[in-house]
């Protein structure tokens, strides 16, 4: 068995990527199975680079808020603002602080320098503009649209005008209070104003879509291709914020399934325009249902990467990442009769794995289900190995 499992991997490289797949993905998405661990983001970014200079990618995009990643993408393809402001402003979820992060934008600006727009690295957020403690306002997304809109169709066609908008929305503080999280009853998304809003957020969006054609000779495919995202994290934002105000039991189960559906929304945007290389947790990215337990509350609910796969199919590649050992963190050397024991046995530090042949190696022989000491880390479900494409392994993770 153990010669058959050596046979099924290969270096990470992009030329043992693009072998697994039947042909180049329109998304091709690597997921990680902890956060805050920057040898994996080094790993990414080797492996992003070669599929850039090699496959043609010309997008990145990463977990993080769609609406800040304007400020990563302005930077590394016109140099607007310094490095520092943009690791700063550019990157939610904290981001910003990753050392492999910050190289990542670095590379891509230097990337850019001289080059035509038509061959220049683009960078996207395509996480919705929340954090685990709440969302945002929607102001930001639904001022931007108004705006665009208003500079672009006759003021009679529009629903409503800016000081309405205003009005409406009221101070930032009353849709970002964390206690809504927790508390429906603190949540401002079922108001009358909060209604009334989703109304006008969905004729706006509508107005642009009815206006696309002379939106775009008046301004620019760019510009109009960011008042959609604009739109979409508006809708999204104000769906989100009304399911916050919740009490029913399906209250969190919506909440997570929101979120896949603006992550998915973006990438599928995203994908319109070119090849997409994408970068987010595992459970964000596979195929399958993705499940989590708060307490004694069990979720599940379709991911990002499952509902883009239902729409792309063969265009939609996923490659899941697994480790050994993070020791700092507790993770100790995985049991043998697991996918990361298997993994972690052979004597390379970083392999890609075809993760349908591996399935195929160990026949009947079904691996146990890694178990973690650590909250933070998501070992591979061995029975979703034949719905990811491949397995990056990465032995051991040091400590930062």
């Amino acid at each position: 068995m153990a010669t058959d499992i050596k046979d099924t991997v290969h270096a990470v490289e992009a030329a043992t990527v693009m072998a697994l797949l039947p042909n180049r993905p329109r998304v091709l998405a690597l997921g990680e199975p902890t956060h805050g661990e920057d040898t994996l983001l080094d790993v990414r970014n080797a492996l992003f680079r070669q599929l850039v200079e090699e496959e043609g990618y010309r997008t990145i995009t990463i977990e993080s808020g769609c609406l800040a990643g304007l400020i990563v993408d302005d930077h590394i393809t016109s140099g607007t603002g310094t490095l520092d402001e943009v690791m700063e402003r550019g990157f939610t979820h904290g981001f910003g602080a990753s050392a492999a992060n910050r190289e990542l934008v670095r590379w891509m600006r230097a990337y850019n320098d001289g080059r035509p727009a038509s061959e220049q690295l683009r960078f996207a957020g395509f996480d919705g503009p929340l954090e685990i403690s709440g969302a945002e306002s929607p102001r930001q997304a639904l001022t931007a649209l108004h705006d665009y809109l208003a500079a672009g169709v006759d003021a009679d066609l529009l629903p409503c005008t800016a000081e309405r908008l205003d009005r409406l929305l009221g101070a930032d503080g009353r849709w970002t209070d964390p206690a809504a999280m927790m508390d429906p009853a603190q949540s401002f998304g079922q108001s009358a104003e909060a209604t009334e809003l989703r109304l006008l957020a969905d004729d706006l969006v509508a107005l642009l879509d009815e206006q696309t054609p002379g939106l775009i000779t008046l301004t620019s495919r760019e510009e109009w291709d960011r008042a959609r995202l604009y739109g979409r994290t508006a809708t999204g934002l104000l769906r989100y914020h009304f399911w916050m105000a919740d009490t029913s039991p399906s209250r969190m189960t919506r909440l997570v399934g929101l979120r896949g559906r603006m992550m998915a929304d973006n990438l599928l945007a995203l994908a319109e325009r070119g090849p997409v290389l994408a970068f987010a947790h595992n459970g964000h990215l596979q195929r399958n249902k993705s499940t989590m337990r708060l307490g004694d509350l069990r979720l599940e609910w379709w991911s990002a990467g499952a509902l883009v796969s239902a729409h792309l199919g063969e265009a939609y590649a996923f490659l899941a990442m697994a480790l050994g050992t993070i020791r700092h963190q507790g993770v100790d050397t995985p049991p043998p009769d697991t996918v990361e024991g298997l993994l972690y046995a052979l004597p390379e530090d970083r392999h890609l794995a075809d993760a349908p042949r591996l399935a195929t190696a160990l026949g009947a022989t079904r691996p146990a289900p890694c178990v973690s000491p650590w909250f933070g880390y998501s070992p591979l479900d061995p029975a979703h190995l034949v719905d990811s494409d491949g397995i990056v392994f990465v032995k051991d993770v040091p400590q930062s």
